[in-house]
């Protein structure tokens, strides 16, 4: 094997090593400029004596470093093994700080995030293999820098035991994709075992997922309340396919998906907004939806109350119960002339007891279960 083949993992390697700079630190030219590339891969000790293409023996310098390396002597090959390690504790130094907060860390995370989305789809997905083997190593140096990033920050991120629930496992499954993507790719092997997950664009709000809503009303209604007091909060669309809150986002506006799971949970967790769900998301967004259905218009009492409405200048309130009793009737203690309607319908008729319906009489106001709540939007309809 002739010393100009040096192995595709161990190449990945030296370009993450790197960082796209000449590894002298009294050079540190830049290796990667949009006419190309002026990369230039020397041996440690001469290939002529060892024959050792292995990453600890090779460097990446420009041109100029190279040839004072190979031909003037100016460095001896301890210098320049010195100079790996100069490199490593360098990014780790700059890359390894730790955040106080999950915008700070997002403010350095999502132009990387960026950079590497625009070079996968721009590239890999219209199979530009030139442009994709040229920017790949971008991609190689940020994936480094994240990983750093994240490694350092993990306490930021929102975690559950379930890993189902956890956006902190996203975080592990994209650090041990960037191990695999930087060390295990031969120049035969082009496929990967560990994908990237989409979910870690969706924590950063660099692009929603869809996913199943988180079922806590009362953790959405916090949510908004707290953005409410910091006047980032513009408005929240419900009723649709894809409920979304719009609000304010360093100055602009912005859209946040209820089934967007992993950056709402991300933010819920950052504004301590989790809280145990006693009405569903998603059965009051299909109420809400059945109107809507119907042409019928309603309002929300107020911006952080989601679970009463106002519609034909009638107070709508809604429940989740599996049997709607005289108890919560007498906690719940609505207004004369309100409409309840119990979202929870598993149990058919009996969502509701009969002592409920008495007491509601006598309070003057109406009970629905989701069957009579159809009924009730047809007849405004109508």
């Amino acid at each position: 094997m002739n010393s100009r083949y040096i192995a595709e993992d161990i190449k990945k390697r030296l370009y993450a090593e790197s960082m796209g700079r000449c590894m002298n630190p009294a050079c540190q030219k830049k290796l990667f400029s949009e006419n190309g590339d002026i990369i230039e891969k020397a041996h440690i000790d001469p290939y002529c004596e060892t024959a050792d293409n292995t990453f600890e023996n090779l460097v990446l310098l420009c041109p100029n470093c190279h040839t004072n390396f190979d031909k003037n002597h100016a460095f001896t090959p301890e210098e320049v093994l010195g100079w790996k390690k100069t490199r490593g504790e360098e990014v780790e130094r700059i890359f390894s700080k730790k955040f106080s907060s999950f915008e700070e860390l997002k403010k350095a995370v999502v132009p990387l995030l960026e950079e590497n989305k625009a070079i996968y789809e721009n590239y890999y997905l219209h199979e530009n293999k030139s442009l994709w083997n040229k920017f790949e190593i971008k991609m190689l140096q940020n994936n480094r820098k994240l990983q750093l990033l994240f490694s350092s920050n993990l306490s930021l991120i929102q975690s559950n035991q379930n890993k189902s629930y956890s956006n902190l496992e996203y975080i592990r499954v994209f650090i041990a994709h960037v191990e695999e993507f930087q060390a295990t790719r031969s120049d035969a092997e082009k496929t990967r075992e560990i994908l990237f997950p989409v979910e870690i664009n969706s924590i950063f709000g660099i692009a929603p997922v869809v996913d199943s809503i988180i079922p806590s009303v009362e953790s959405l209604e916090l949510l908004i309340e707290i953005l409410i007091e910091q006047n980032e909060f513009e408005r929240i669309v419900m009723g649709v396919e894809h409920p979304y809150i719009c609000i304010y986002e360093n100055g602009k506006a912005t859209s946040v998906f209820l089934d967007d799971t992993p950056r709402l949970r991300q933010m819920y967790y950052d504004y301590k907004c989790f809280r145990s769900p006693k009405v569903r998301l998603d059965s009051l967004n299909f109420a809400l939806r059945y109107i809507r259905s119907r042409s019928v218009s309603y309002k929300f009492l107020t911006k952080a109350n989601l679970r009463e409405i106002i519609i034909q200048k009638q107070k709508m309130i809604f429940v989740y119960e599996y049997c709607l009793s005289q108890a919560f009737l007498t906690q719940l203690s609505p207004e004369e002339n309100s409409v309840i309607v119990n979202l929870h319908n598993w149990n058919g008729e009996s969502c509701i007891s009969h002592q409920a319906y008495s007491l509601a009489e006598d309070m003057n106001v109406r009970l629905l279960t989701m069957n009579e709540f159809y009924r009730y939007i047809n007849e405004i309809k109508k």
